[in-house]
């Protein structure tokens, strides 16, 4: 054997070594294999910031094999990720096996291709230390924060809490949203529409909304005030006053990056953040396509950039006119949208490696969650590169005495990318209004108010906190899925509905690091952290500096709140007695959702399931329902009287009541309009 080349994982072994020549060996590191260690801070803050790394315990047995295998070869090629994590492993491989970093060791290919492997080899370069510091710095950072404030937390609020540069920032972003919802005040608002039709058309009605007085735009705020509005459009004549006809376009979107790509998979799919990544990574390092193999489907998945290649392009503009016609192919170049912040360009867009694996072609291939996230790339590259969306508009302006009404209307012209990548919104649906001419009188069916009130901000979903956290330059994509899955097991927040909600520890920790370490869940220090380990990368600072900086207050923070009092959650004492000691047990919030427990811990460790009854009934024995929570966070209702009844249901509980039994109705699905049956009386 000549040639060793090390990757990361299995998956992608498989797939690389078909591109690769006779006499090479592909070995998969399995990711990381030195670290620092567990147990103990690995850290030598007064020594530079000197890490001490340990090989992993689990990976014992991989470094055996790859150092066995590389003494029986020539060479060792490294071949790890194009990223940040991926030089570092490098580097601690290279460390491992006595391998030179100043020789041309290093490959990276940012899709797992024939053509980009054997271009990928003909580019051997040195490891790039610039990157393998700013790794360097960003765990040594997360290490300081999480083995210094975690034993903090333990000793001023309960044990096994933890806290992160990240993740502490992530669960503020949560609980000020939840303080700006309970501090928001609702203001009362009227809409009045008027419905209209032509004289000799009564059967082609259109509405008609109320715009103001005198051509001034008027907002109503009482009941006072819409029926003395609702009075002169009740008596009033209706003349069309103006038609403007007009076109407006909408543009296709952009290629995927991560961040985008975790939002839209989120949004359109229901899958995680992790649960993309996860998919998407199979995709990358290739999956056993019938009749070619193992072939890697997408470009790199850790990514910040739009920028696709020529190469790529030109392909897909092509299969776009053989497929859908030349006046679908956006030929023109396109410019990327400004982004804040630093965008990683080193990687291409998220998309598919070849334009003729089509999503049809690989369904017997892929597995249903994996074939959902490709035609999900697949179609977004495609639309990318397509014209846009056109549309024929008509606005029109009614007058009512010295009343003004508007109505509006739209129809697609050309479809353009529509007919690829769906993404239309509420103001996308087509409405279409009768030719109205000026001057013309509208007859009045009907005219109605109705009382509304603004809203408070919406609760984070997923895709929601991802965009938030990246909008704000905090962290970077491809940490993003980690520090989700790190709030929620650690119990900062909860999910109910899909939606992200603070639990009492998470506010309680968060205002904890507001009152004492102000830096470390301030939004704007923790995006120029990202900017400073950005500048290591480029090799614009050095990373001991950015360490020190940072370290040097952070110490200053940790010293003074050493002298707080410890803080006291707030049990809610149920009438439930311990059986073991006879006390009124307490509500608790763990990782799983709520649990009752014993308040004469440790002493007594007695713990039950906590029953949170619901004002909806079993269709079996007539007991209550009570909502239930599965280890993934997943919600159920099921019988109070469990297990001797063992009714249960995934559907979701509505706020509309039964009529005969008075129990509370489910849906089959979150849609608006599902309809709300009776678990108990109706026939569903």
């Amino acid at each position: 054997m000549k040639t060793l080349v090390i990757v990361e994982s299995p998956a992608k072994a498989k797939t690389i070594k078909k591109y690769l020549p006779d006499g090479c060996k592909v070995e998969a590191s399995m990711g990381h294999i030195i670290d620092l260690p567990k147990e103990q801070l690995g850290v030598d803050v007064n020594n530079n910031f000197k890490p001490r790394y340990i090989p992993m315990s689990d990976k014992r047995d991989v470094l055996k094999r790859l150092k066995e295998t590389a003494q029986s070869s020539e060479r060792v090629i490294l071949a790890t990720d194009p990223d940040r994590e991926g030089e570092a492993i490098s580097w601690h491989i290279a460390n491992y096996l006595g391998i030179d970093i100043e020789d041309d060791v290093r490959v990276e290919f940012h899709e797992i291709t024939k053509s980009a492997v054997a271009k990928a080899f003909e580019q051997k370069r040195t490891l790039n230390m610039d990157l393998v510091n700013s790794q360097q710095a960003r765990r040594i950072l997360d290490r300081l924060v999480g083995y210094k404030l975690s034993p903090f937390l333990w000793k001023k609020v309960k044990k096994g809490l933890s806290a992160g540069r990240v993740q502490s920032v992530a669960t503020r972003l949560v609980v000020d949203r939840e303080e700006e919802i309970n501090a928001f005040v609702a203001k009362e608002y009227w809409n009045i529409t008027a419905l209209l039709h032509q004289q000799d058309r009564r059967d082609e009605t259109f509405e008609a909304k109320f715009y103001g007085l005198n051509d001034q735009k008027l907002e109503i705020n009482t009941k006072q005030e819409a029926d003395d509005i609702l009075t002169k459009a009740q008596t009033g004549k209706y003349v069309v006053k103006s038609v403007k006809e007009g076109q407006r376009k909408k543009n296709p979107p952009l290629p995927f990056t991560t961040s985008t790509l975790q939002q839209e998979a989120n949004r359109k799919l229901g899958f995680t953040t992790r649960k993309t990544m996860m998919i998407a990574q199979q995709l990358y390092e290739g999956v056993d396509i019938e009749g070619v193999g193992y072939t890697g489907l997408i470009t790199y998945l850790r990514t910040d950039s739009v920028r696709i290649s020529e190469e790529a392009r030109s392909a897909c503009l092509a299969y776009i006119s053989d497929v859908y016609g030349k006046e679908y192919a956006m030929y023109a170049k396109k410019k990327a949208a400004k982004k804040s912040g630093k965008v990683q360009d080193a990687h291409e867009a998220i998309r598919p490696t070849a334009v003729d694996f089509t999503p049809e072609s690989l369904q017997g291939s892929l597995s249903r969650d994996q074939i959902r996230l490709y035609e999900l790339i697949y179609k977004r590259f495609v639309a990318s590169n397509m014209k846009p969306a056109n549309y024929d508009t008509l606005s029109v302006e009614i007058s009512c005495e010295d009343l003004l009404f508007t109505a509006s209307g739209s129809r697609i012209a050309f479809e353009g990318y529509l007919k690829v990548y769906n993404n239309k919104t509420d103001e996308d649906k087509e409405y279409k209004l009768p030719a109205l001419k000026e001057g013309e009188v509208l007859a009045l069916e009907e005219v109605k108010a109705e009382q509304k009130f603004t809203q408070p901000p919406a609760r984070y979903t997923e895709a929601g906190l991802v965009k938030a956290l990246e909008e704000r330059g905090i962290g970077r994509p491809s940490t993003y899925a980690p520090t989700i899955a790190t709030i929620q097991n650690r119990g900062y927040v909860a999910i109910e509905e899909k939606k992200f909600l603070p639990t009492e520890l998470g506010s309680l920790v968060t205002q904890l690091m507001k009152e004492n370490f102000a830096d470390i869940v301030d939004y704007d220090f923790t995006a120029q952290m990202e900017g400073e380990l950005d500048n290591v990368a480029e090799g614009k600072a050095d990373w001991v500096n950015v360490v020190s900086d940072f370290y040097t207050g952070f110490e200053k923070e940790l010293e003074k709140a050493q002298s707080i009092e410890k803080v006291k959650l707030r049990e809610e004492v149920t009438d439930v007695l311990c059986d073991k000691c006879g006390k009124n047990m307490v509500i608790k919030e763990g990782r799983y959702g709520k649990f009752l427990a014993c308040p004469g811990f440790p002493d007594c460790r007695n713990i039950k399931p906590y029953n949170e009854e619901v004002d909806a009934l079993c269709p079996k024995c007539g007991a209550k329902l009570v909502r239930r929570k599965t280890k993934k966070g997943r919600i159920f209702y099921g019988c109070l009287n469990y297990p001797d009844c063992d009714f249960s249901t995934w559907n979701t509980l509505s706020k509309e009541k039964c009529k005969t039994c008075d129990s509370l109705k489910f849906k089959k699905s979150r849609a608006k309009d599902a309809k709300a049956y009776c678990l108990k009386c109706d026939d569903e």
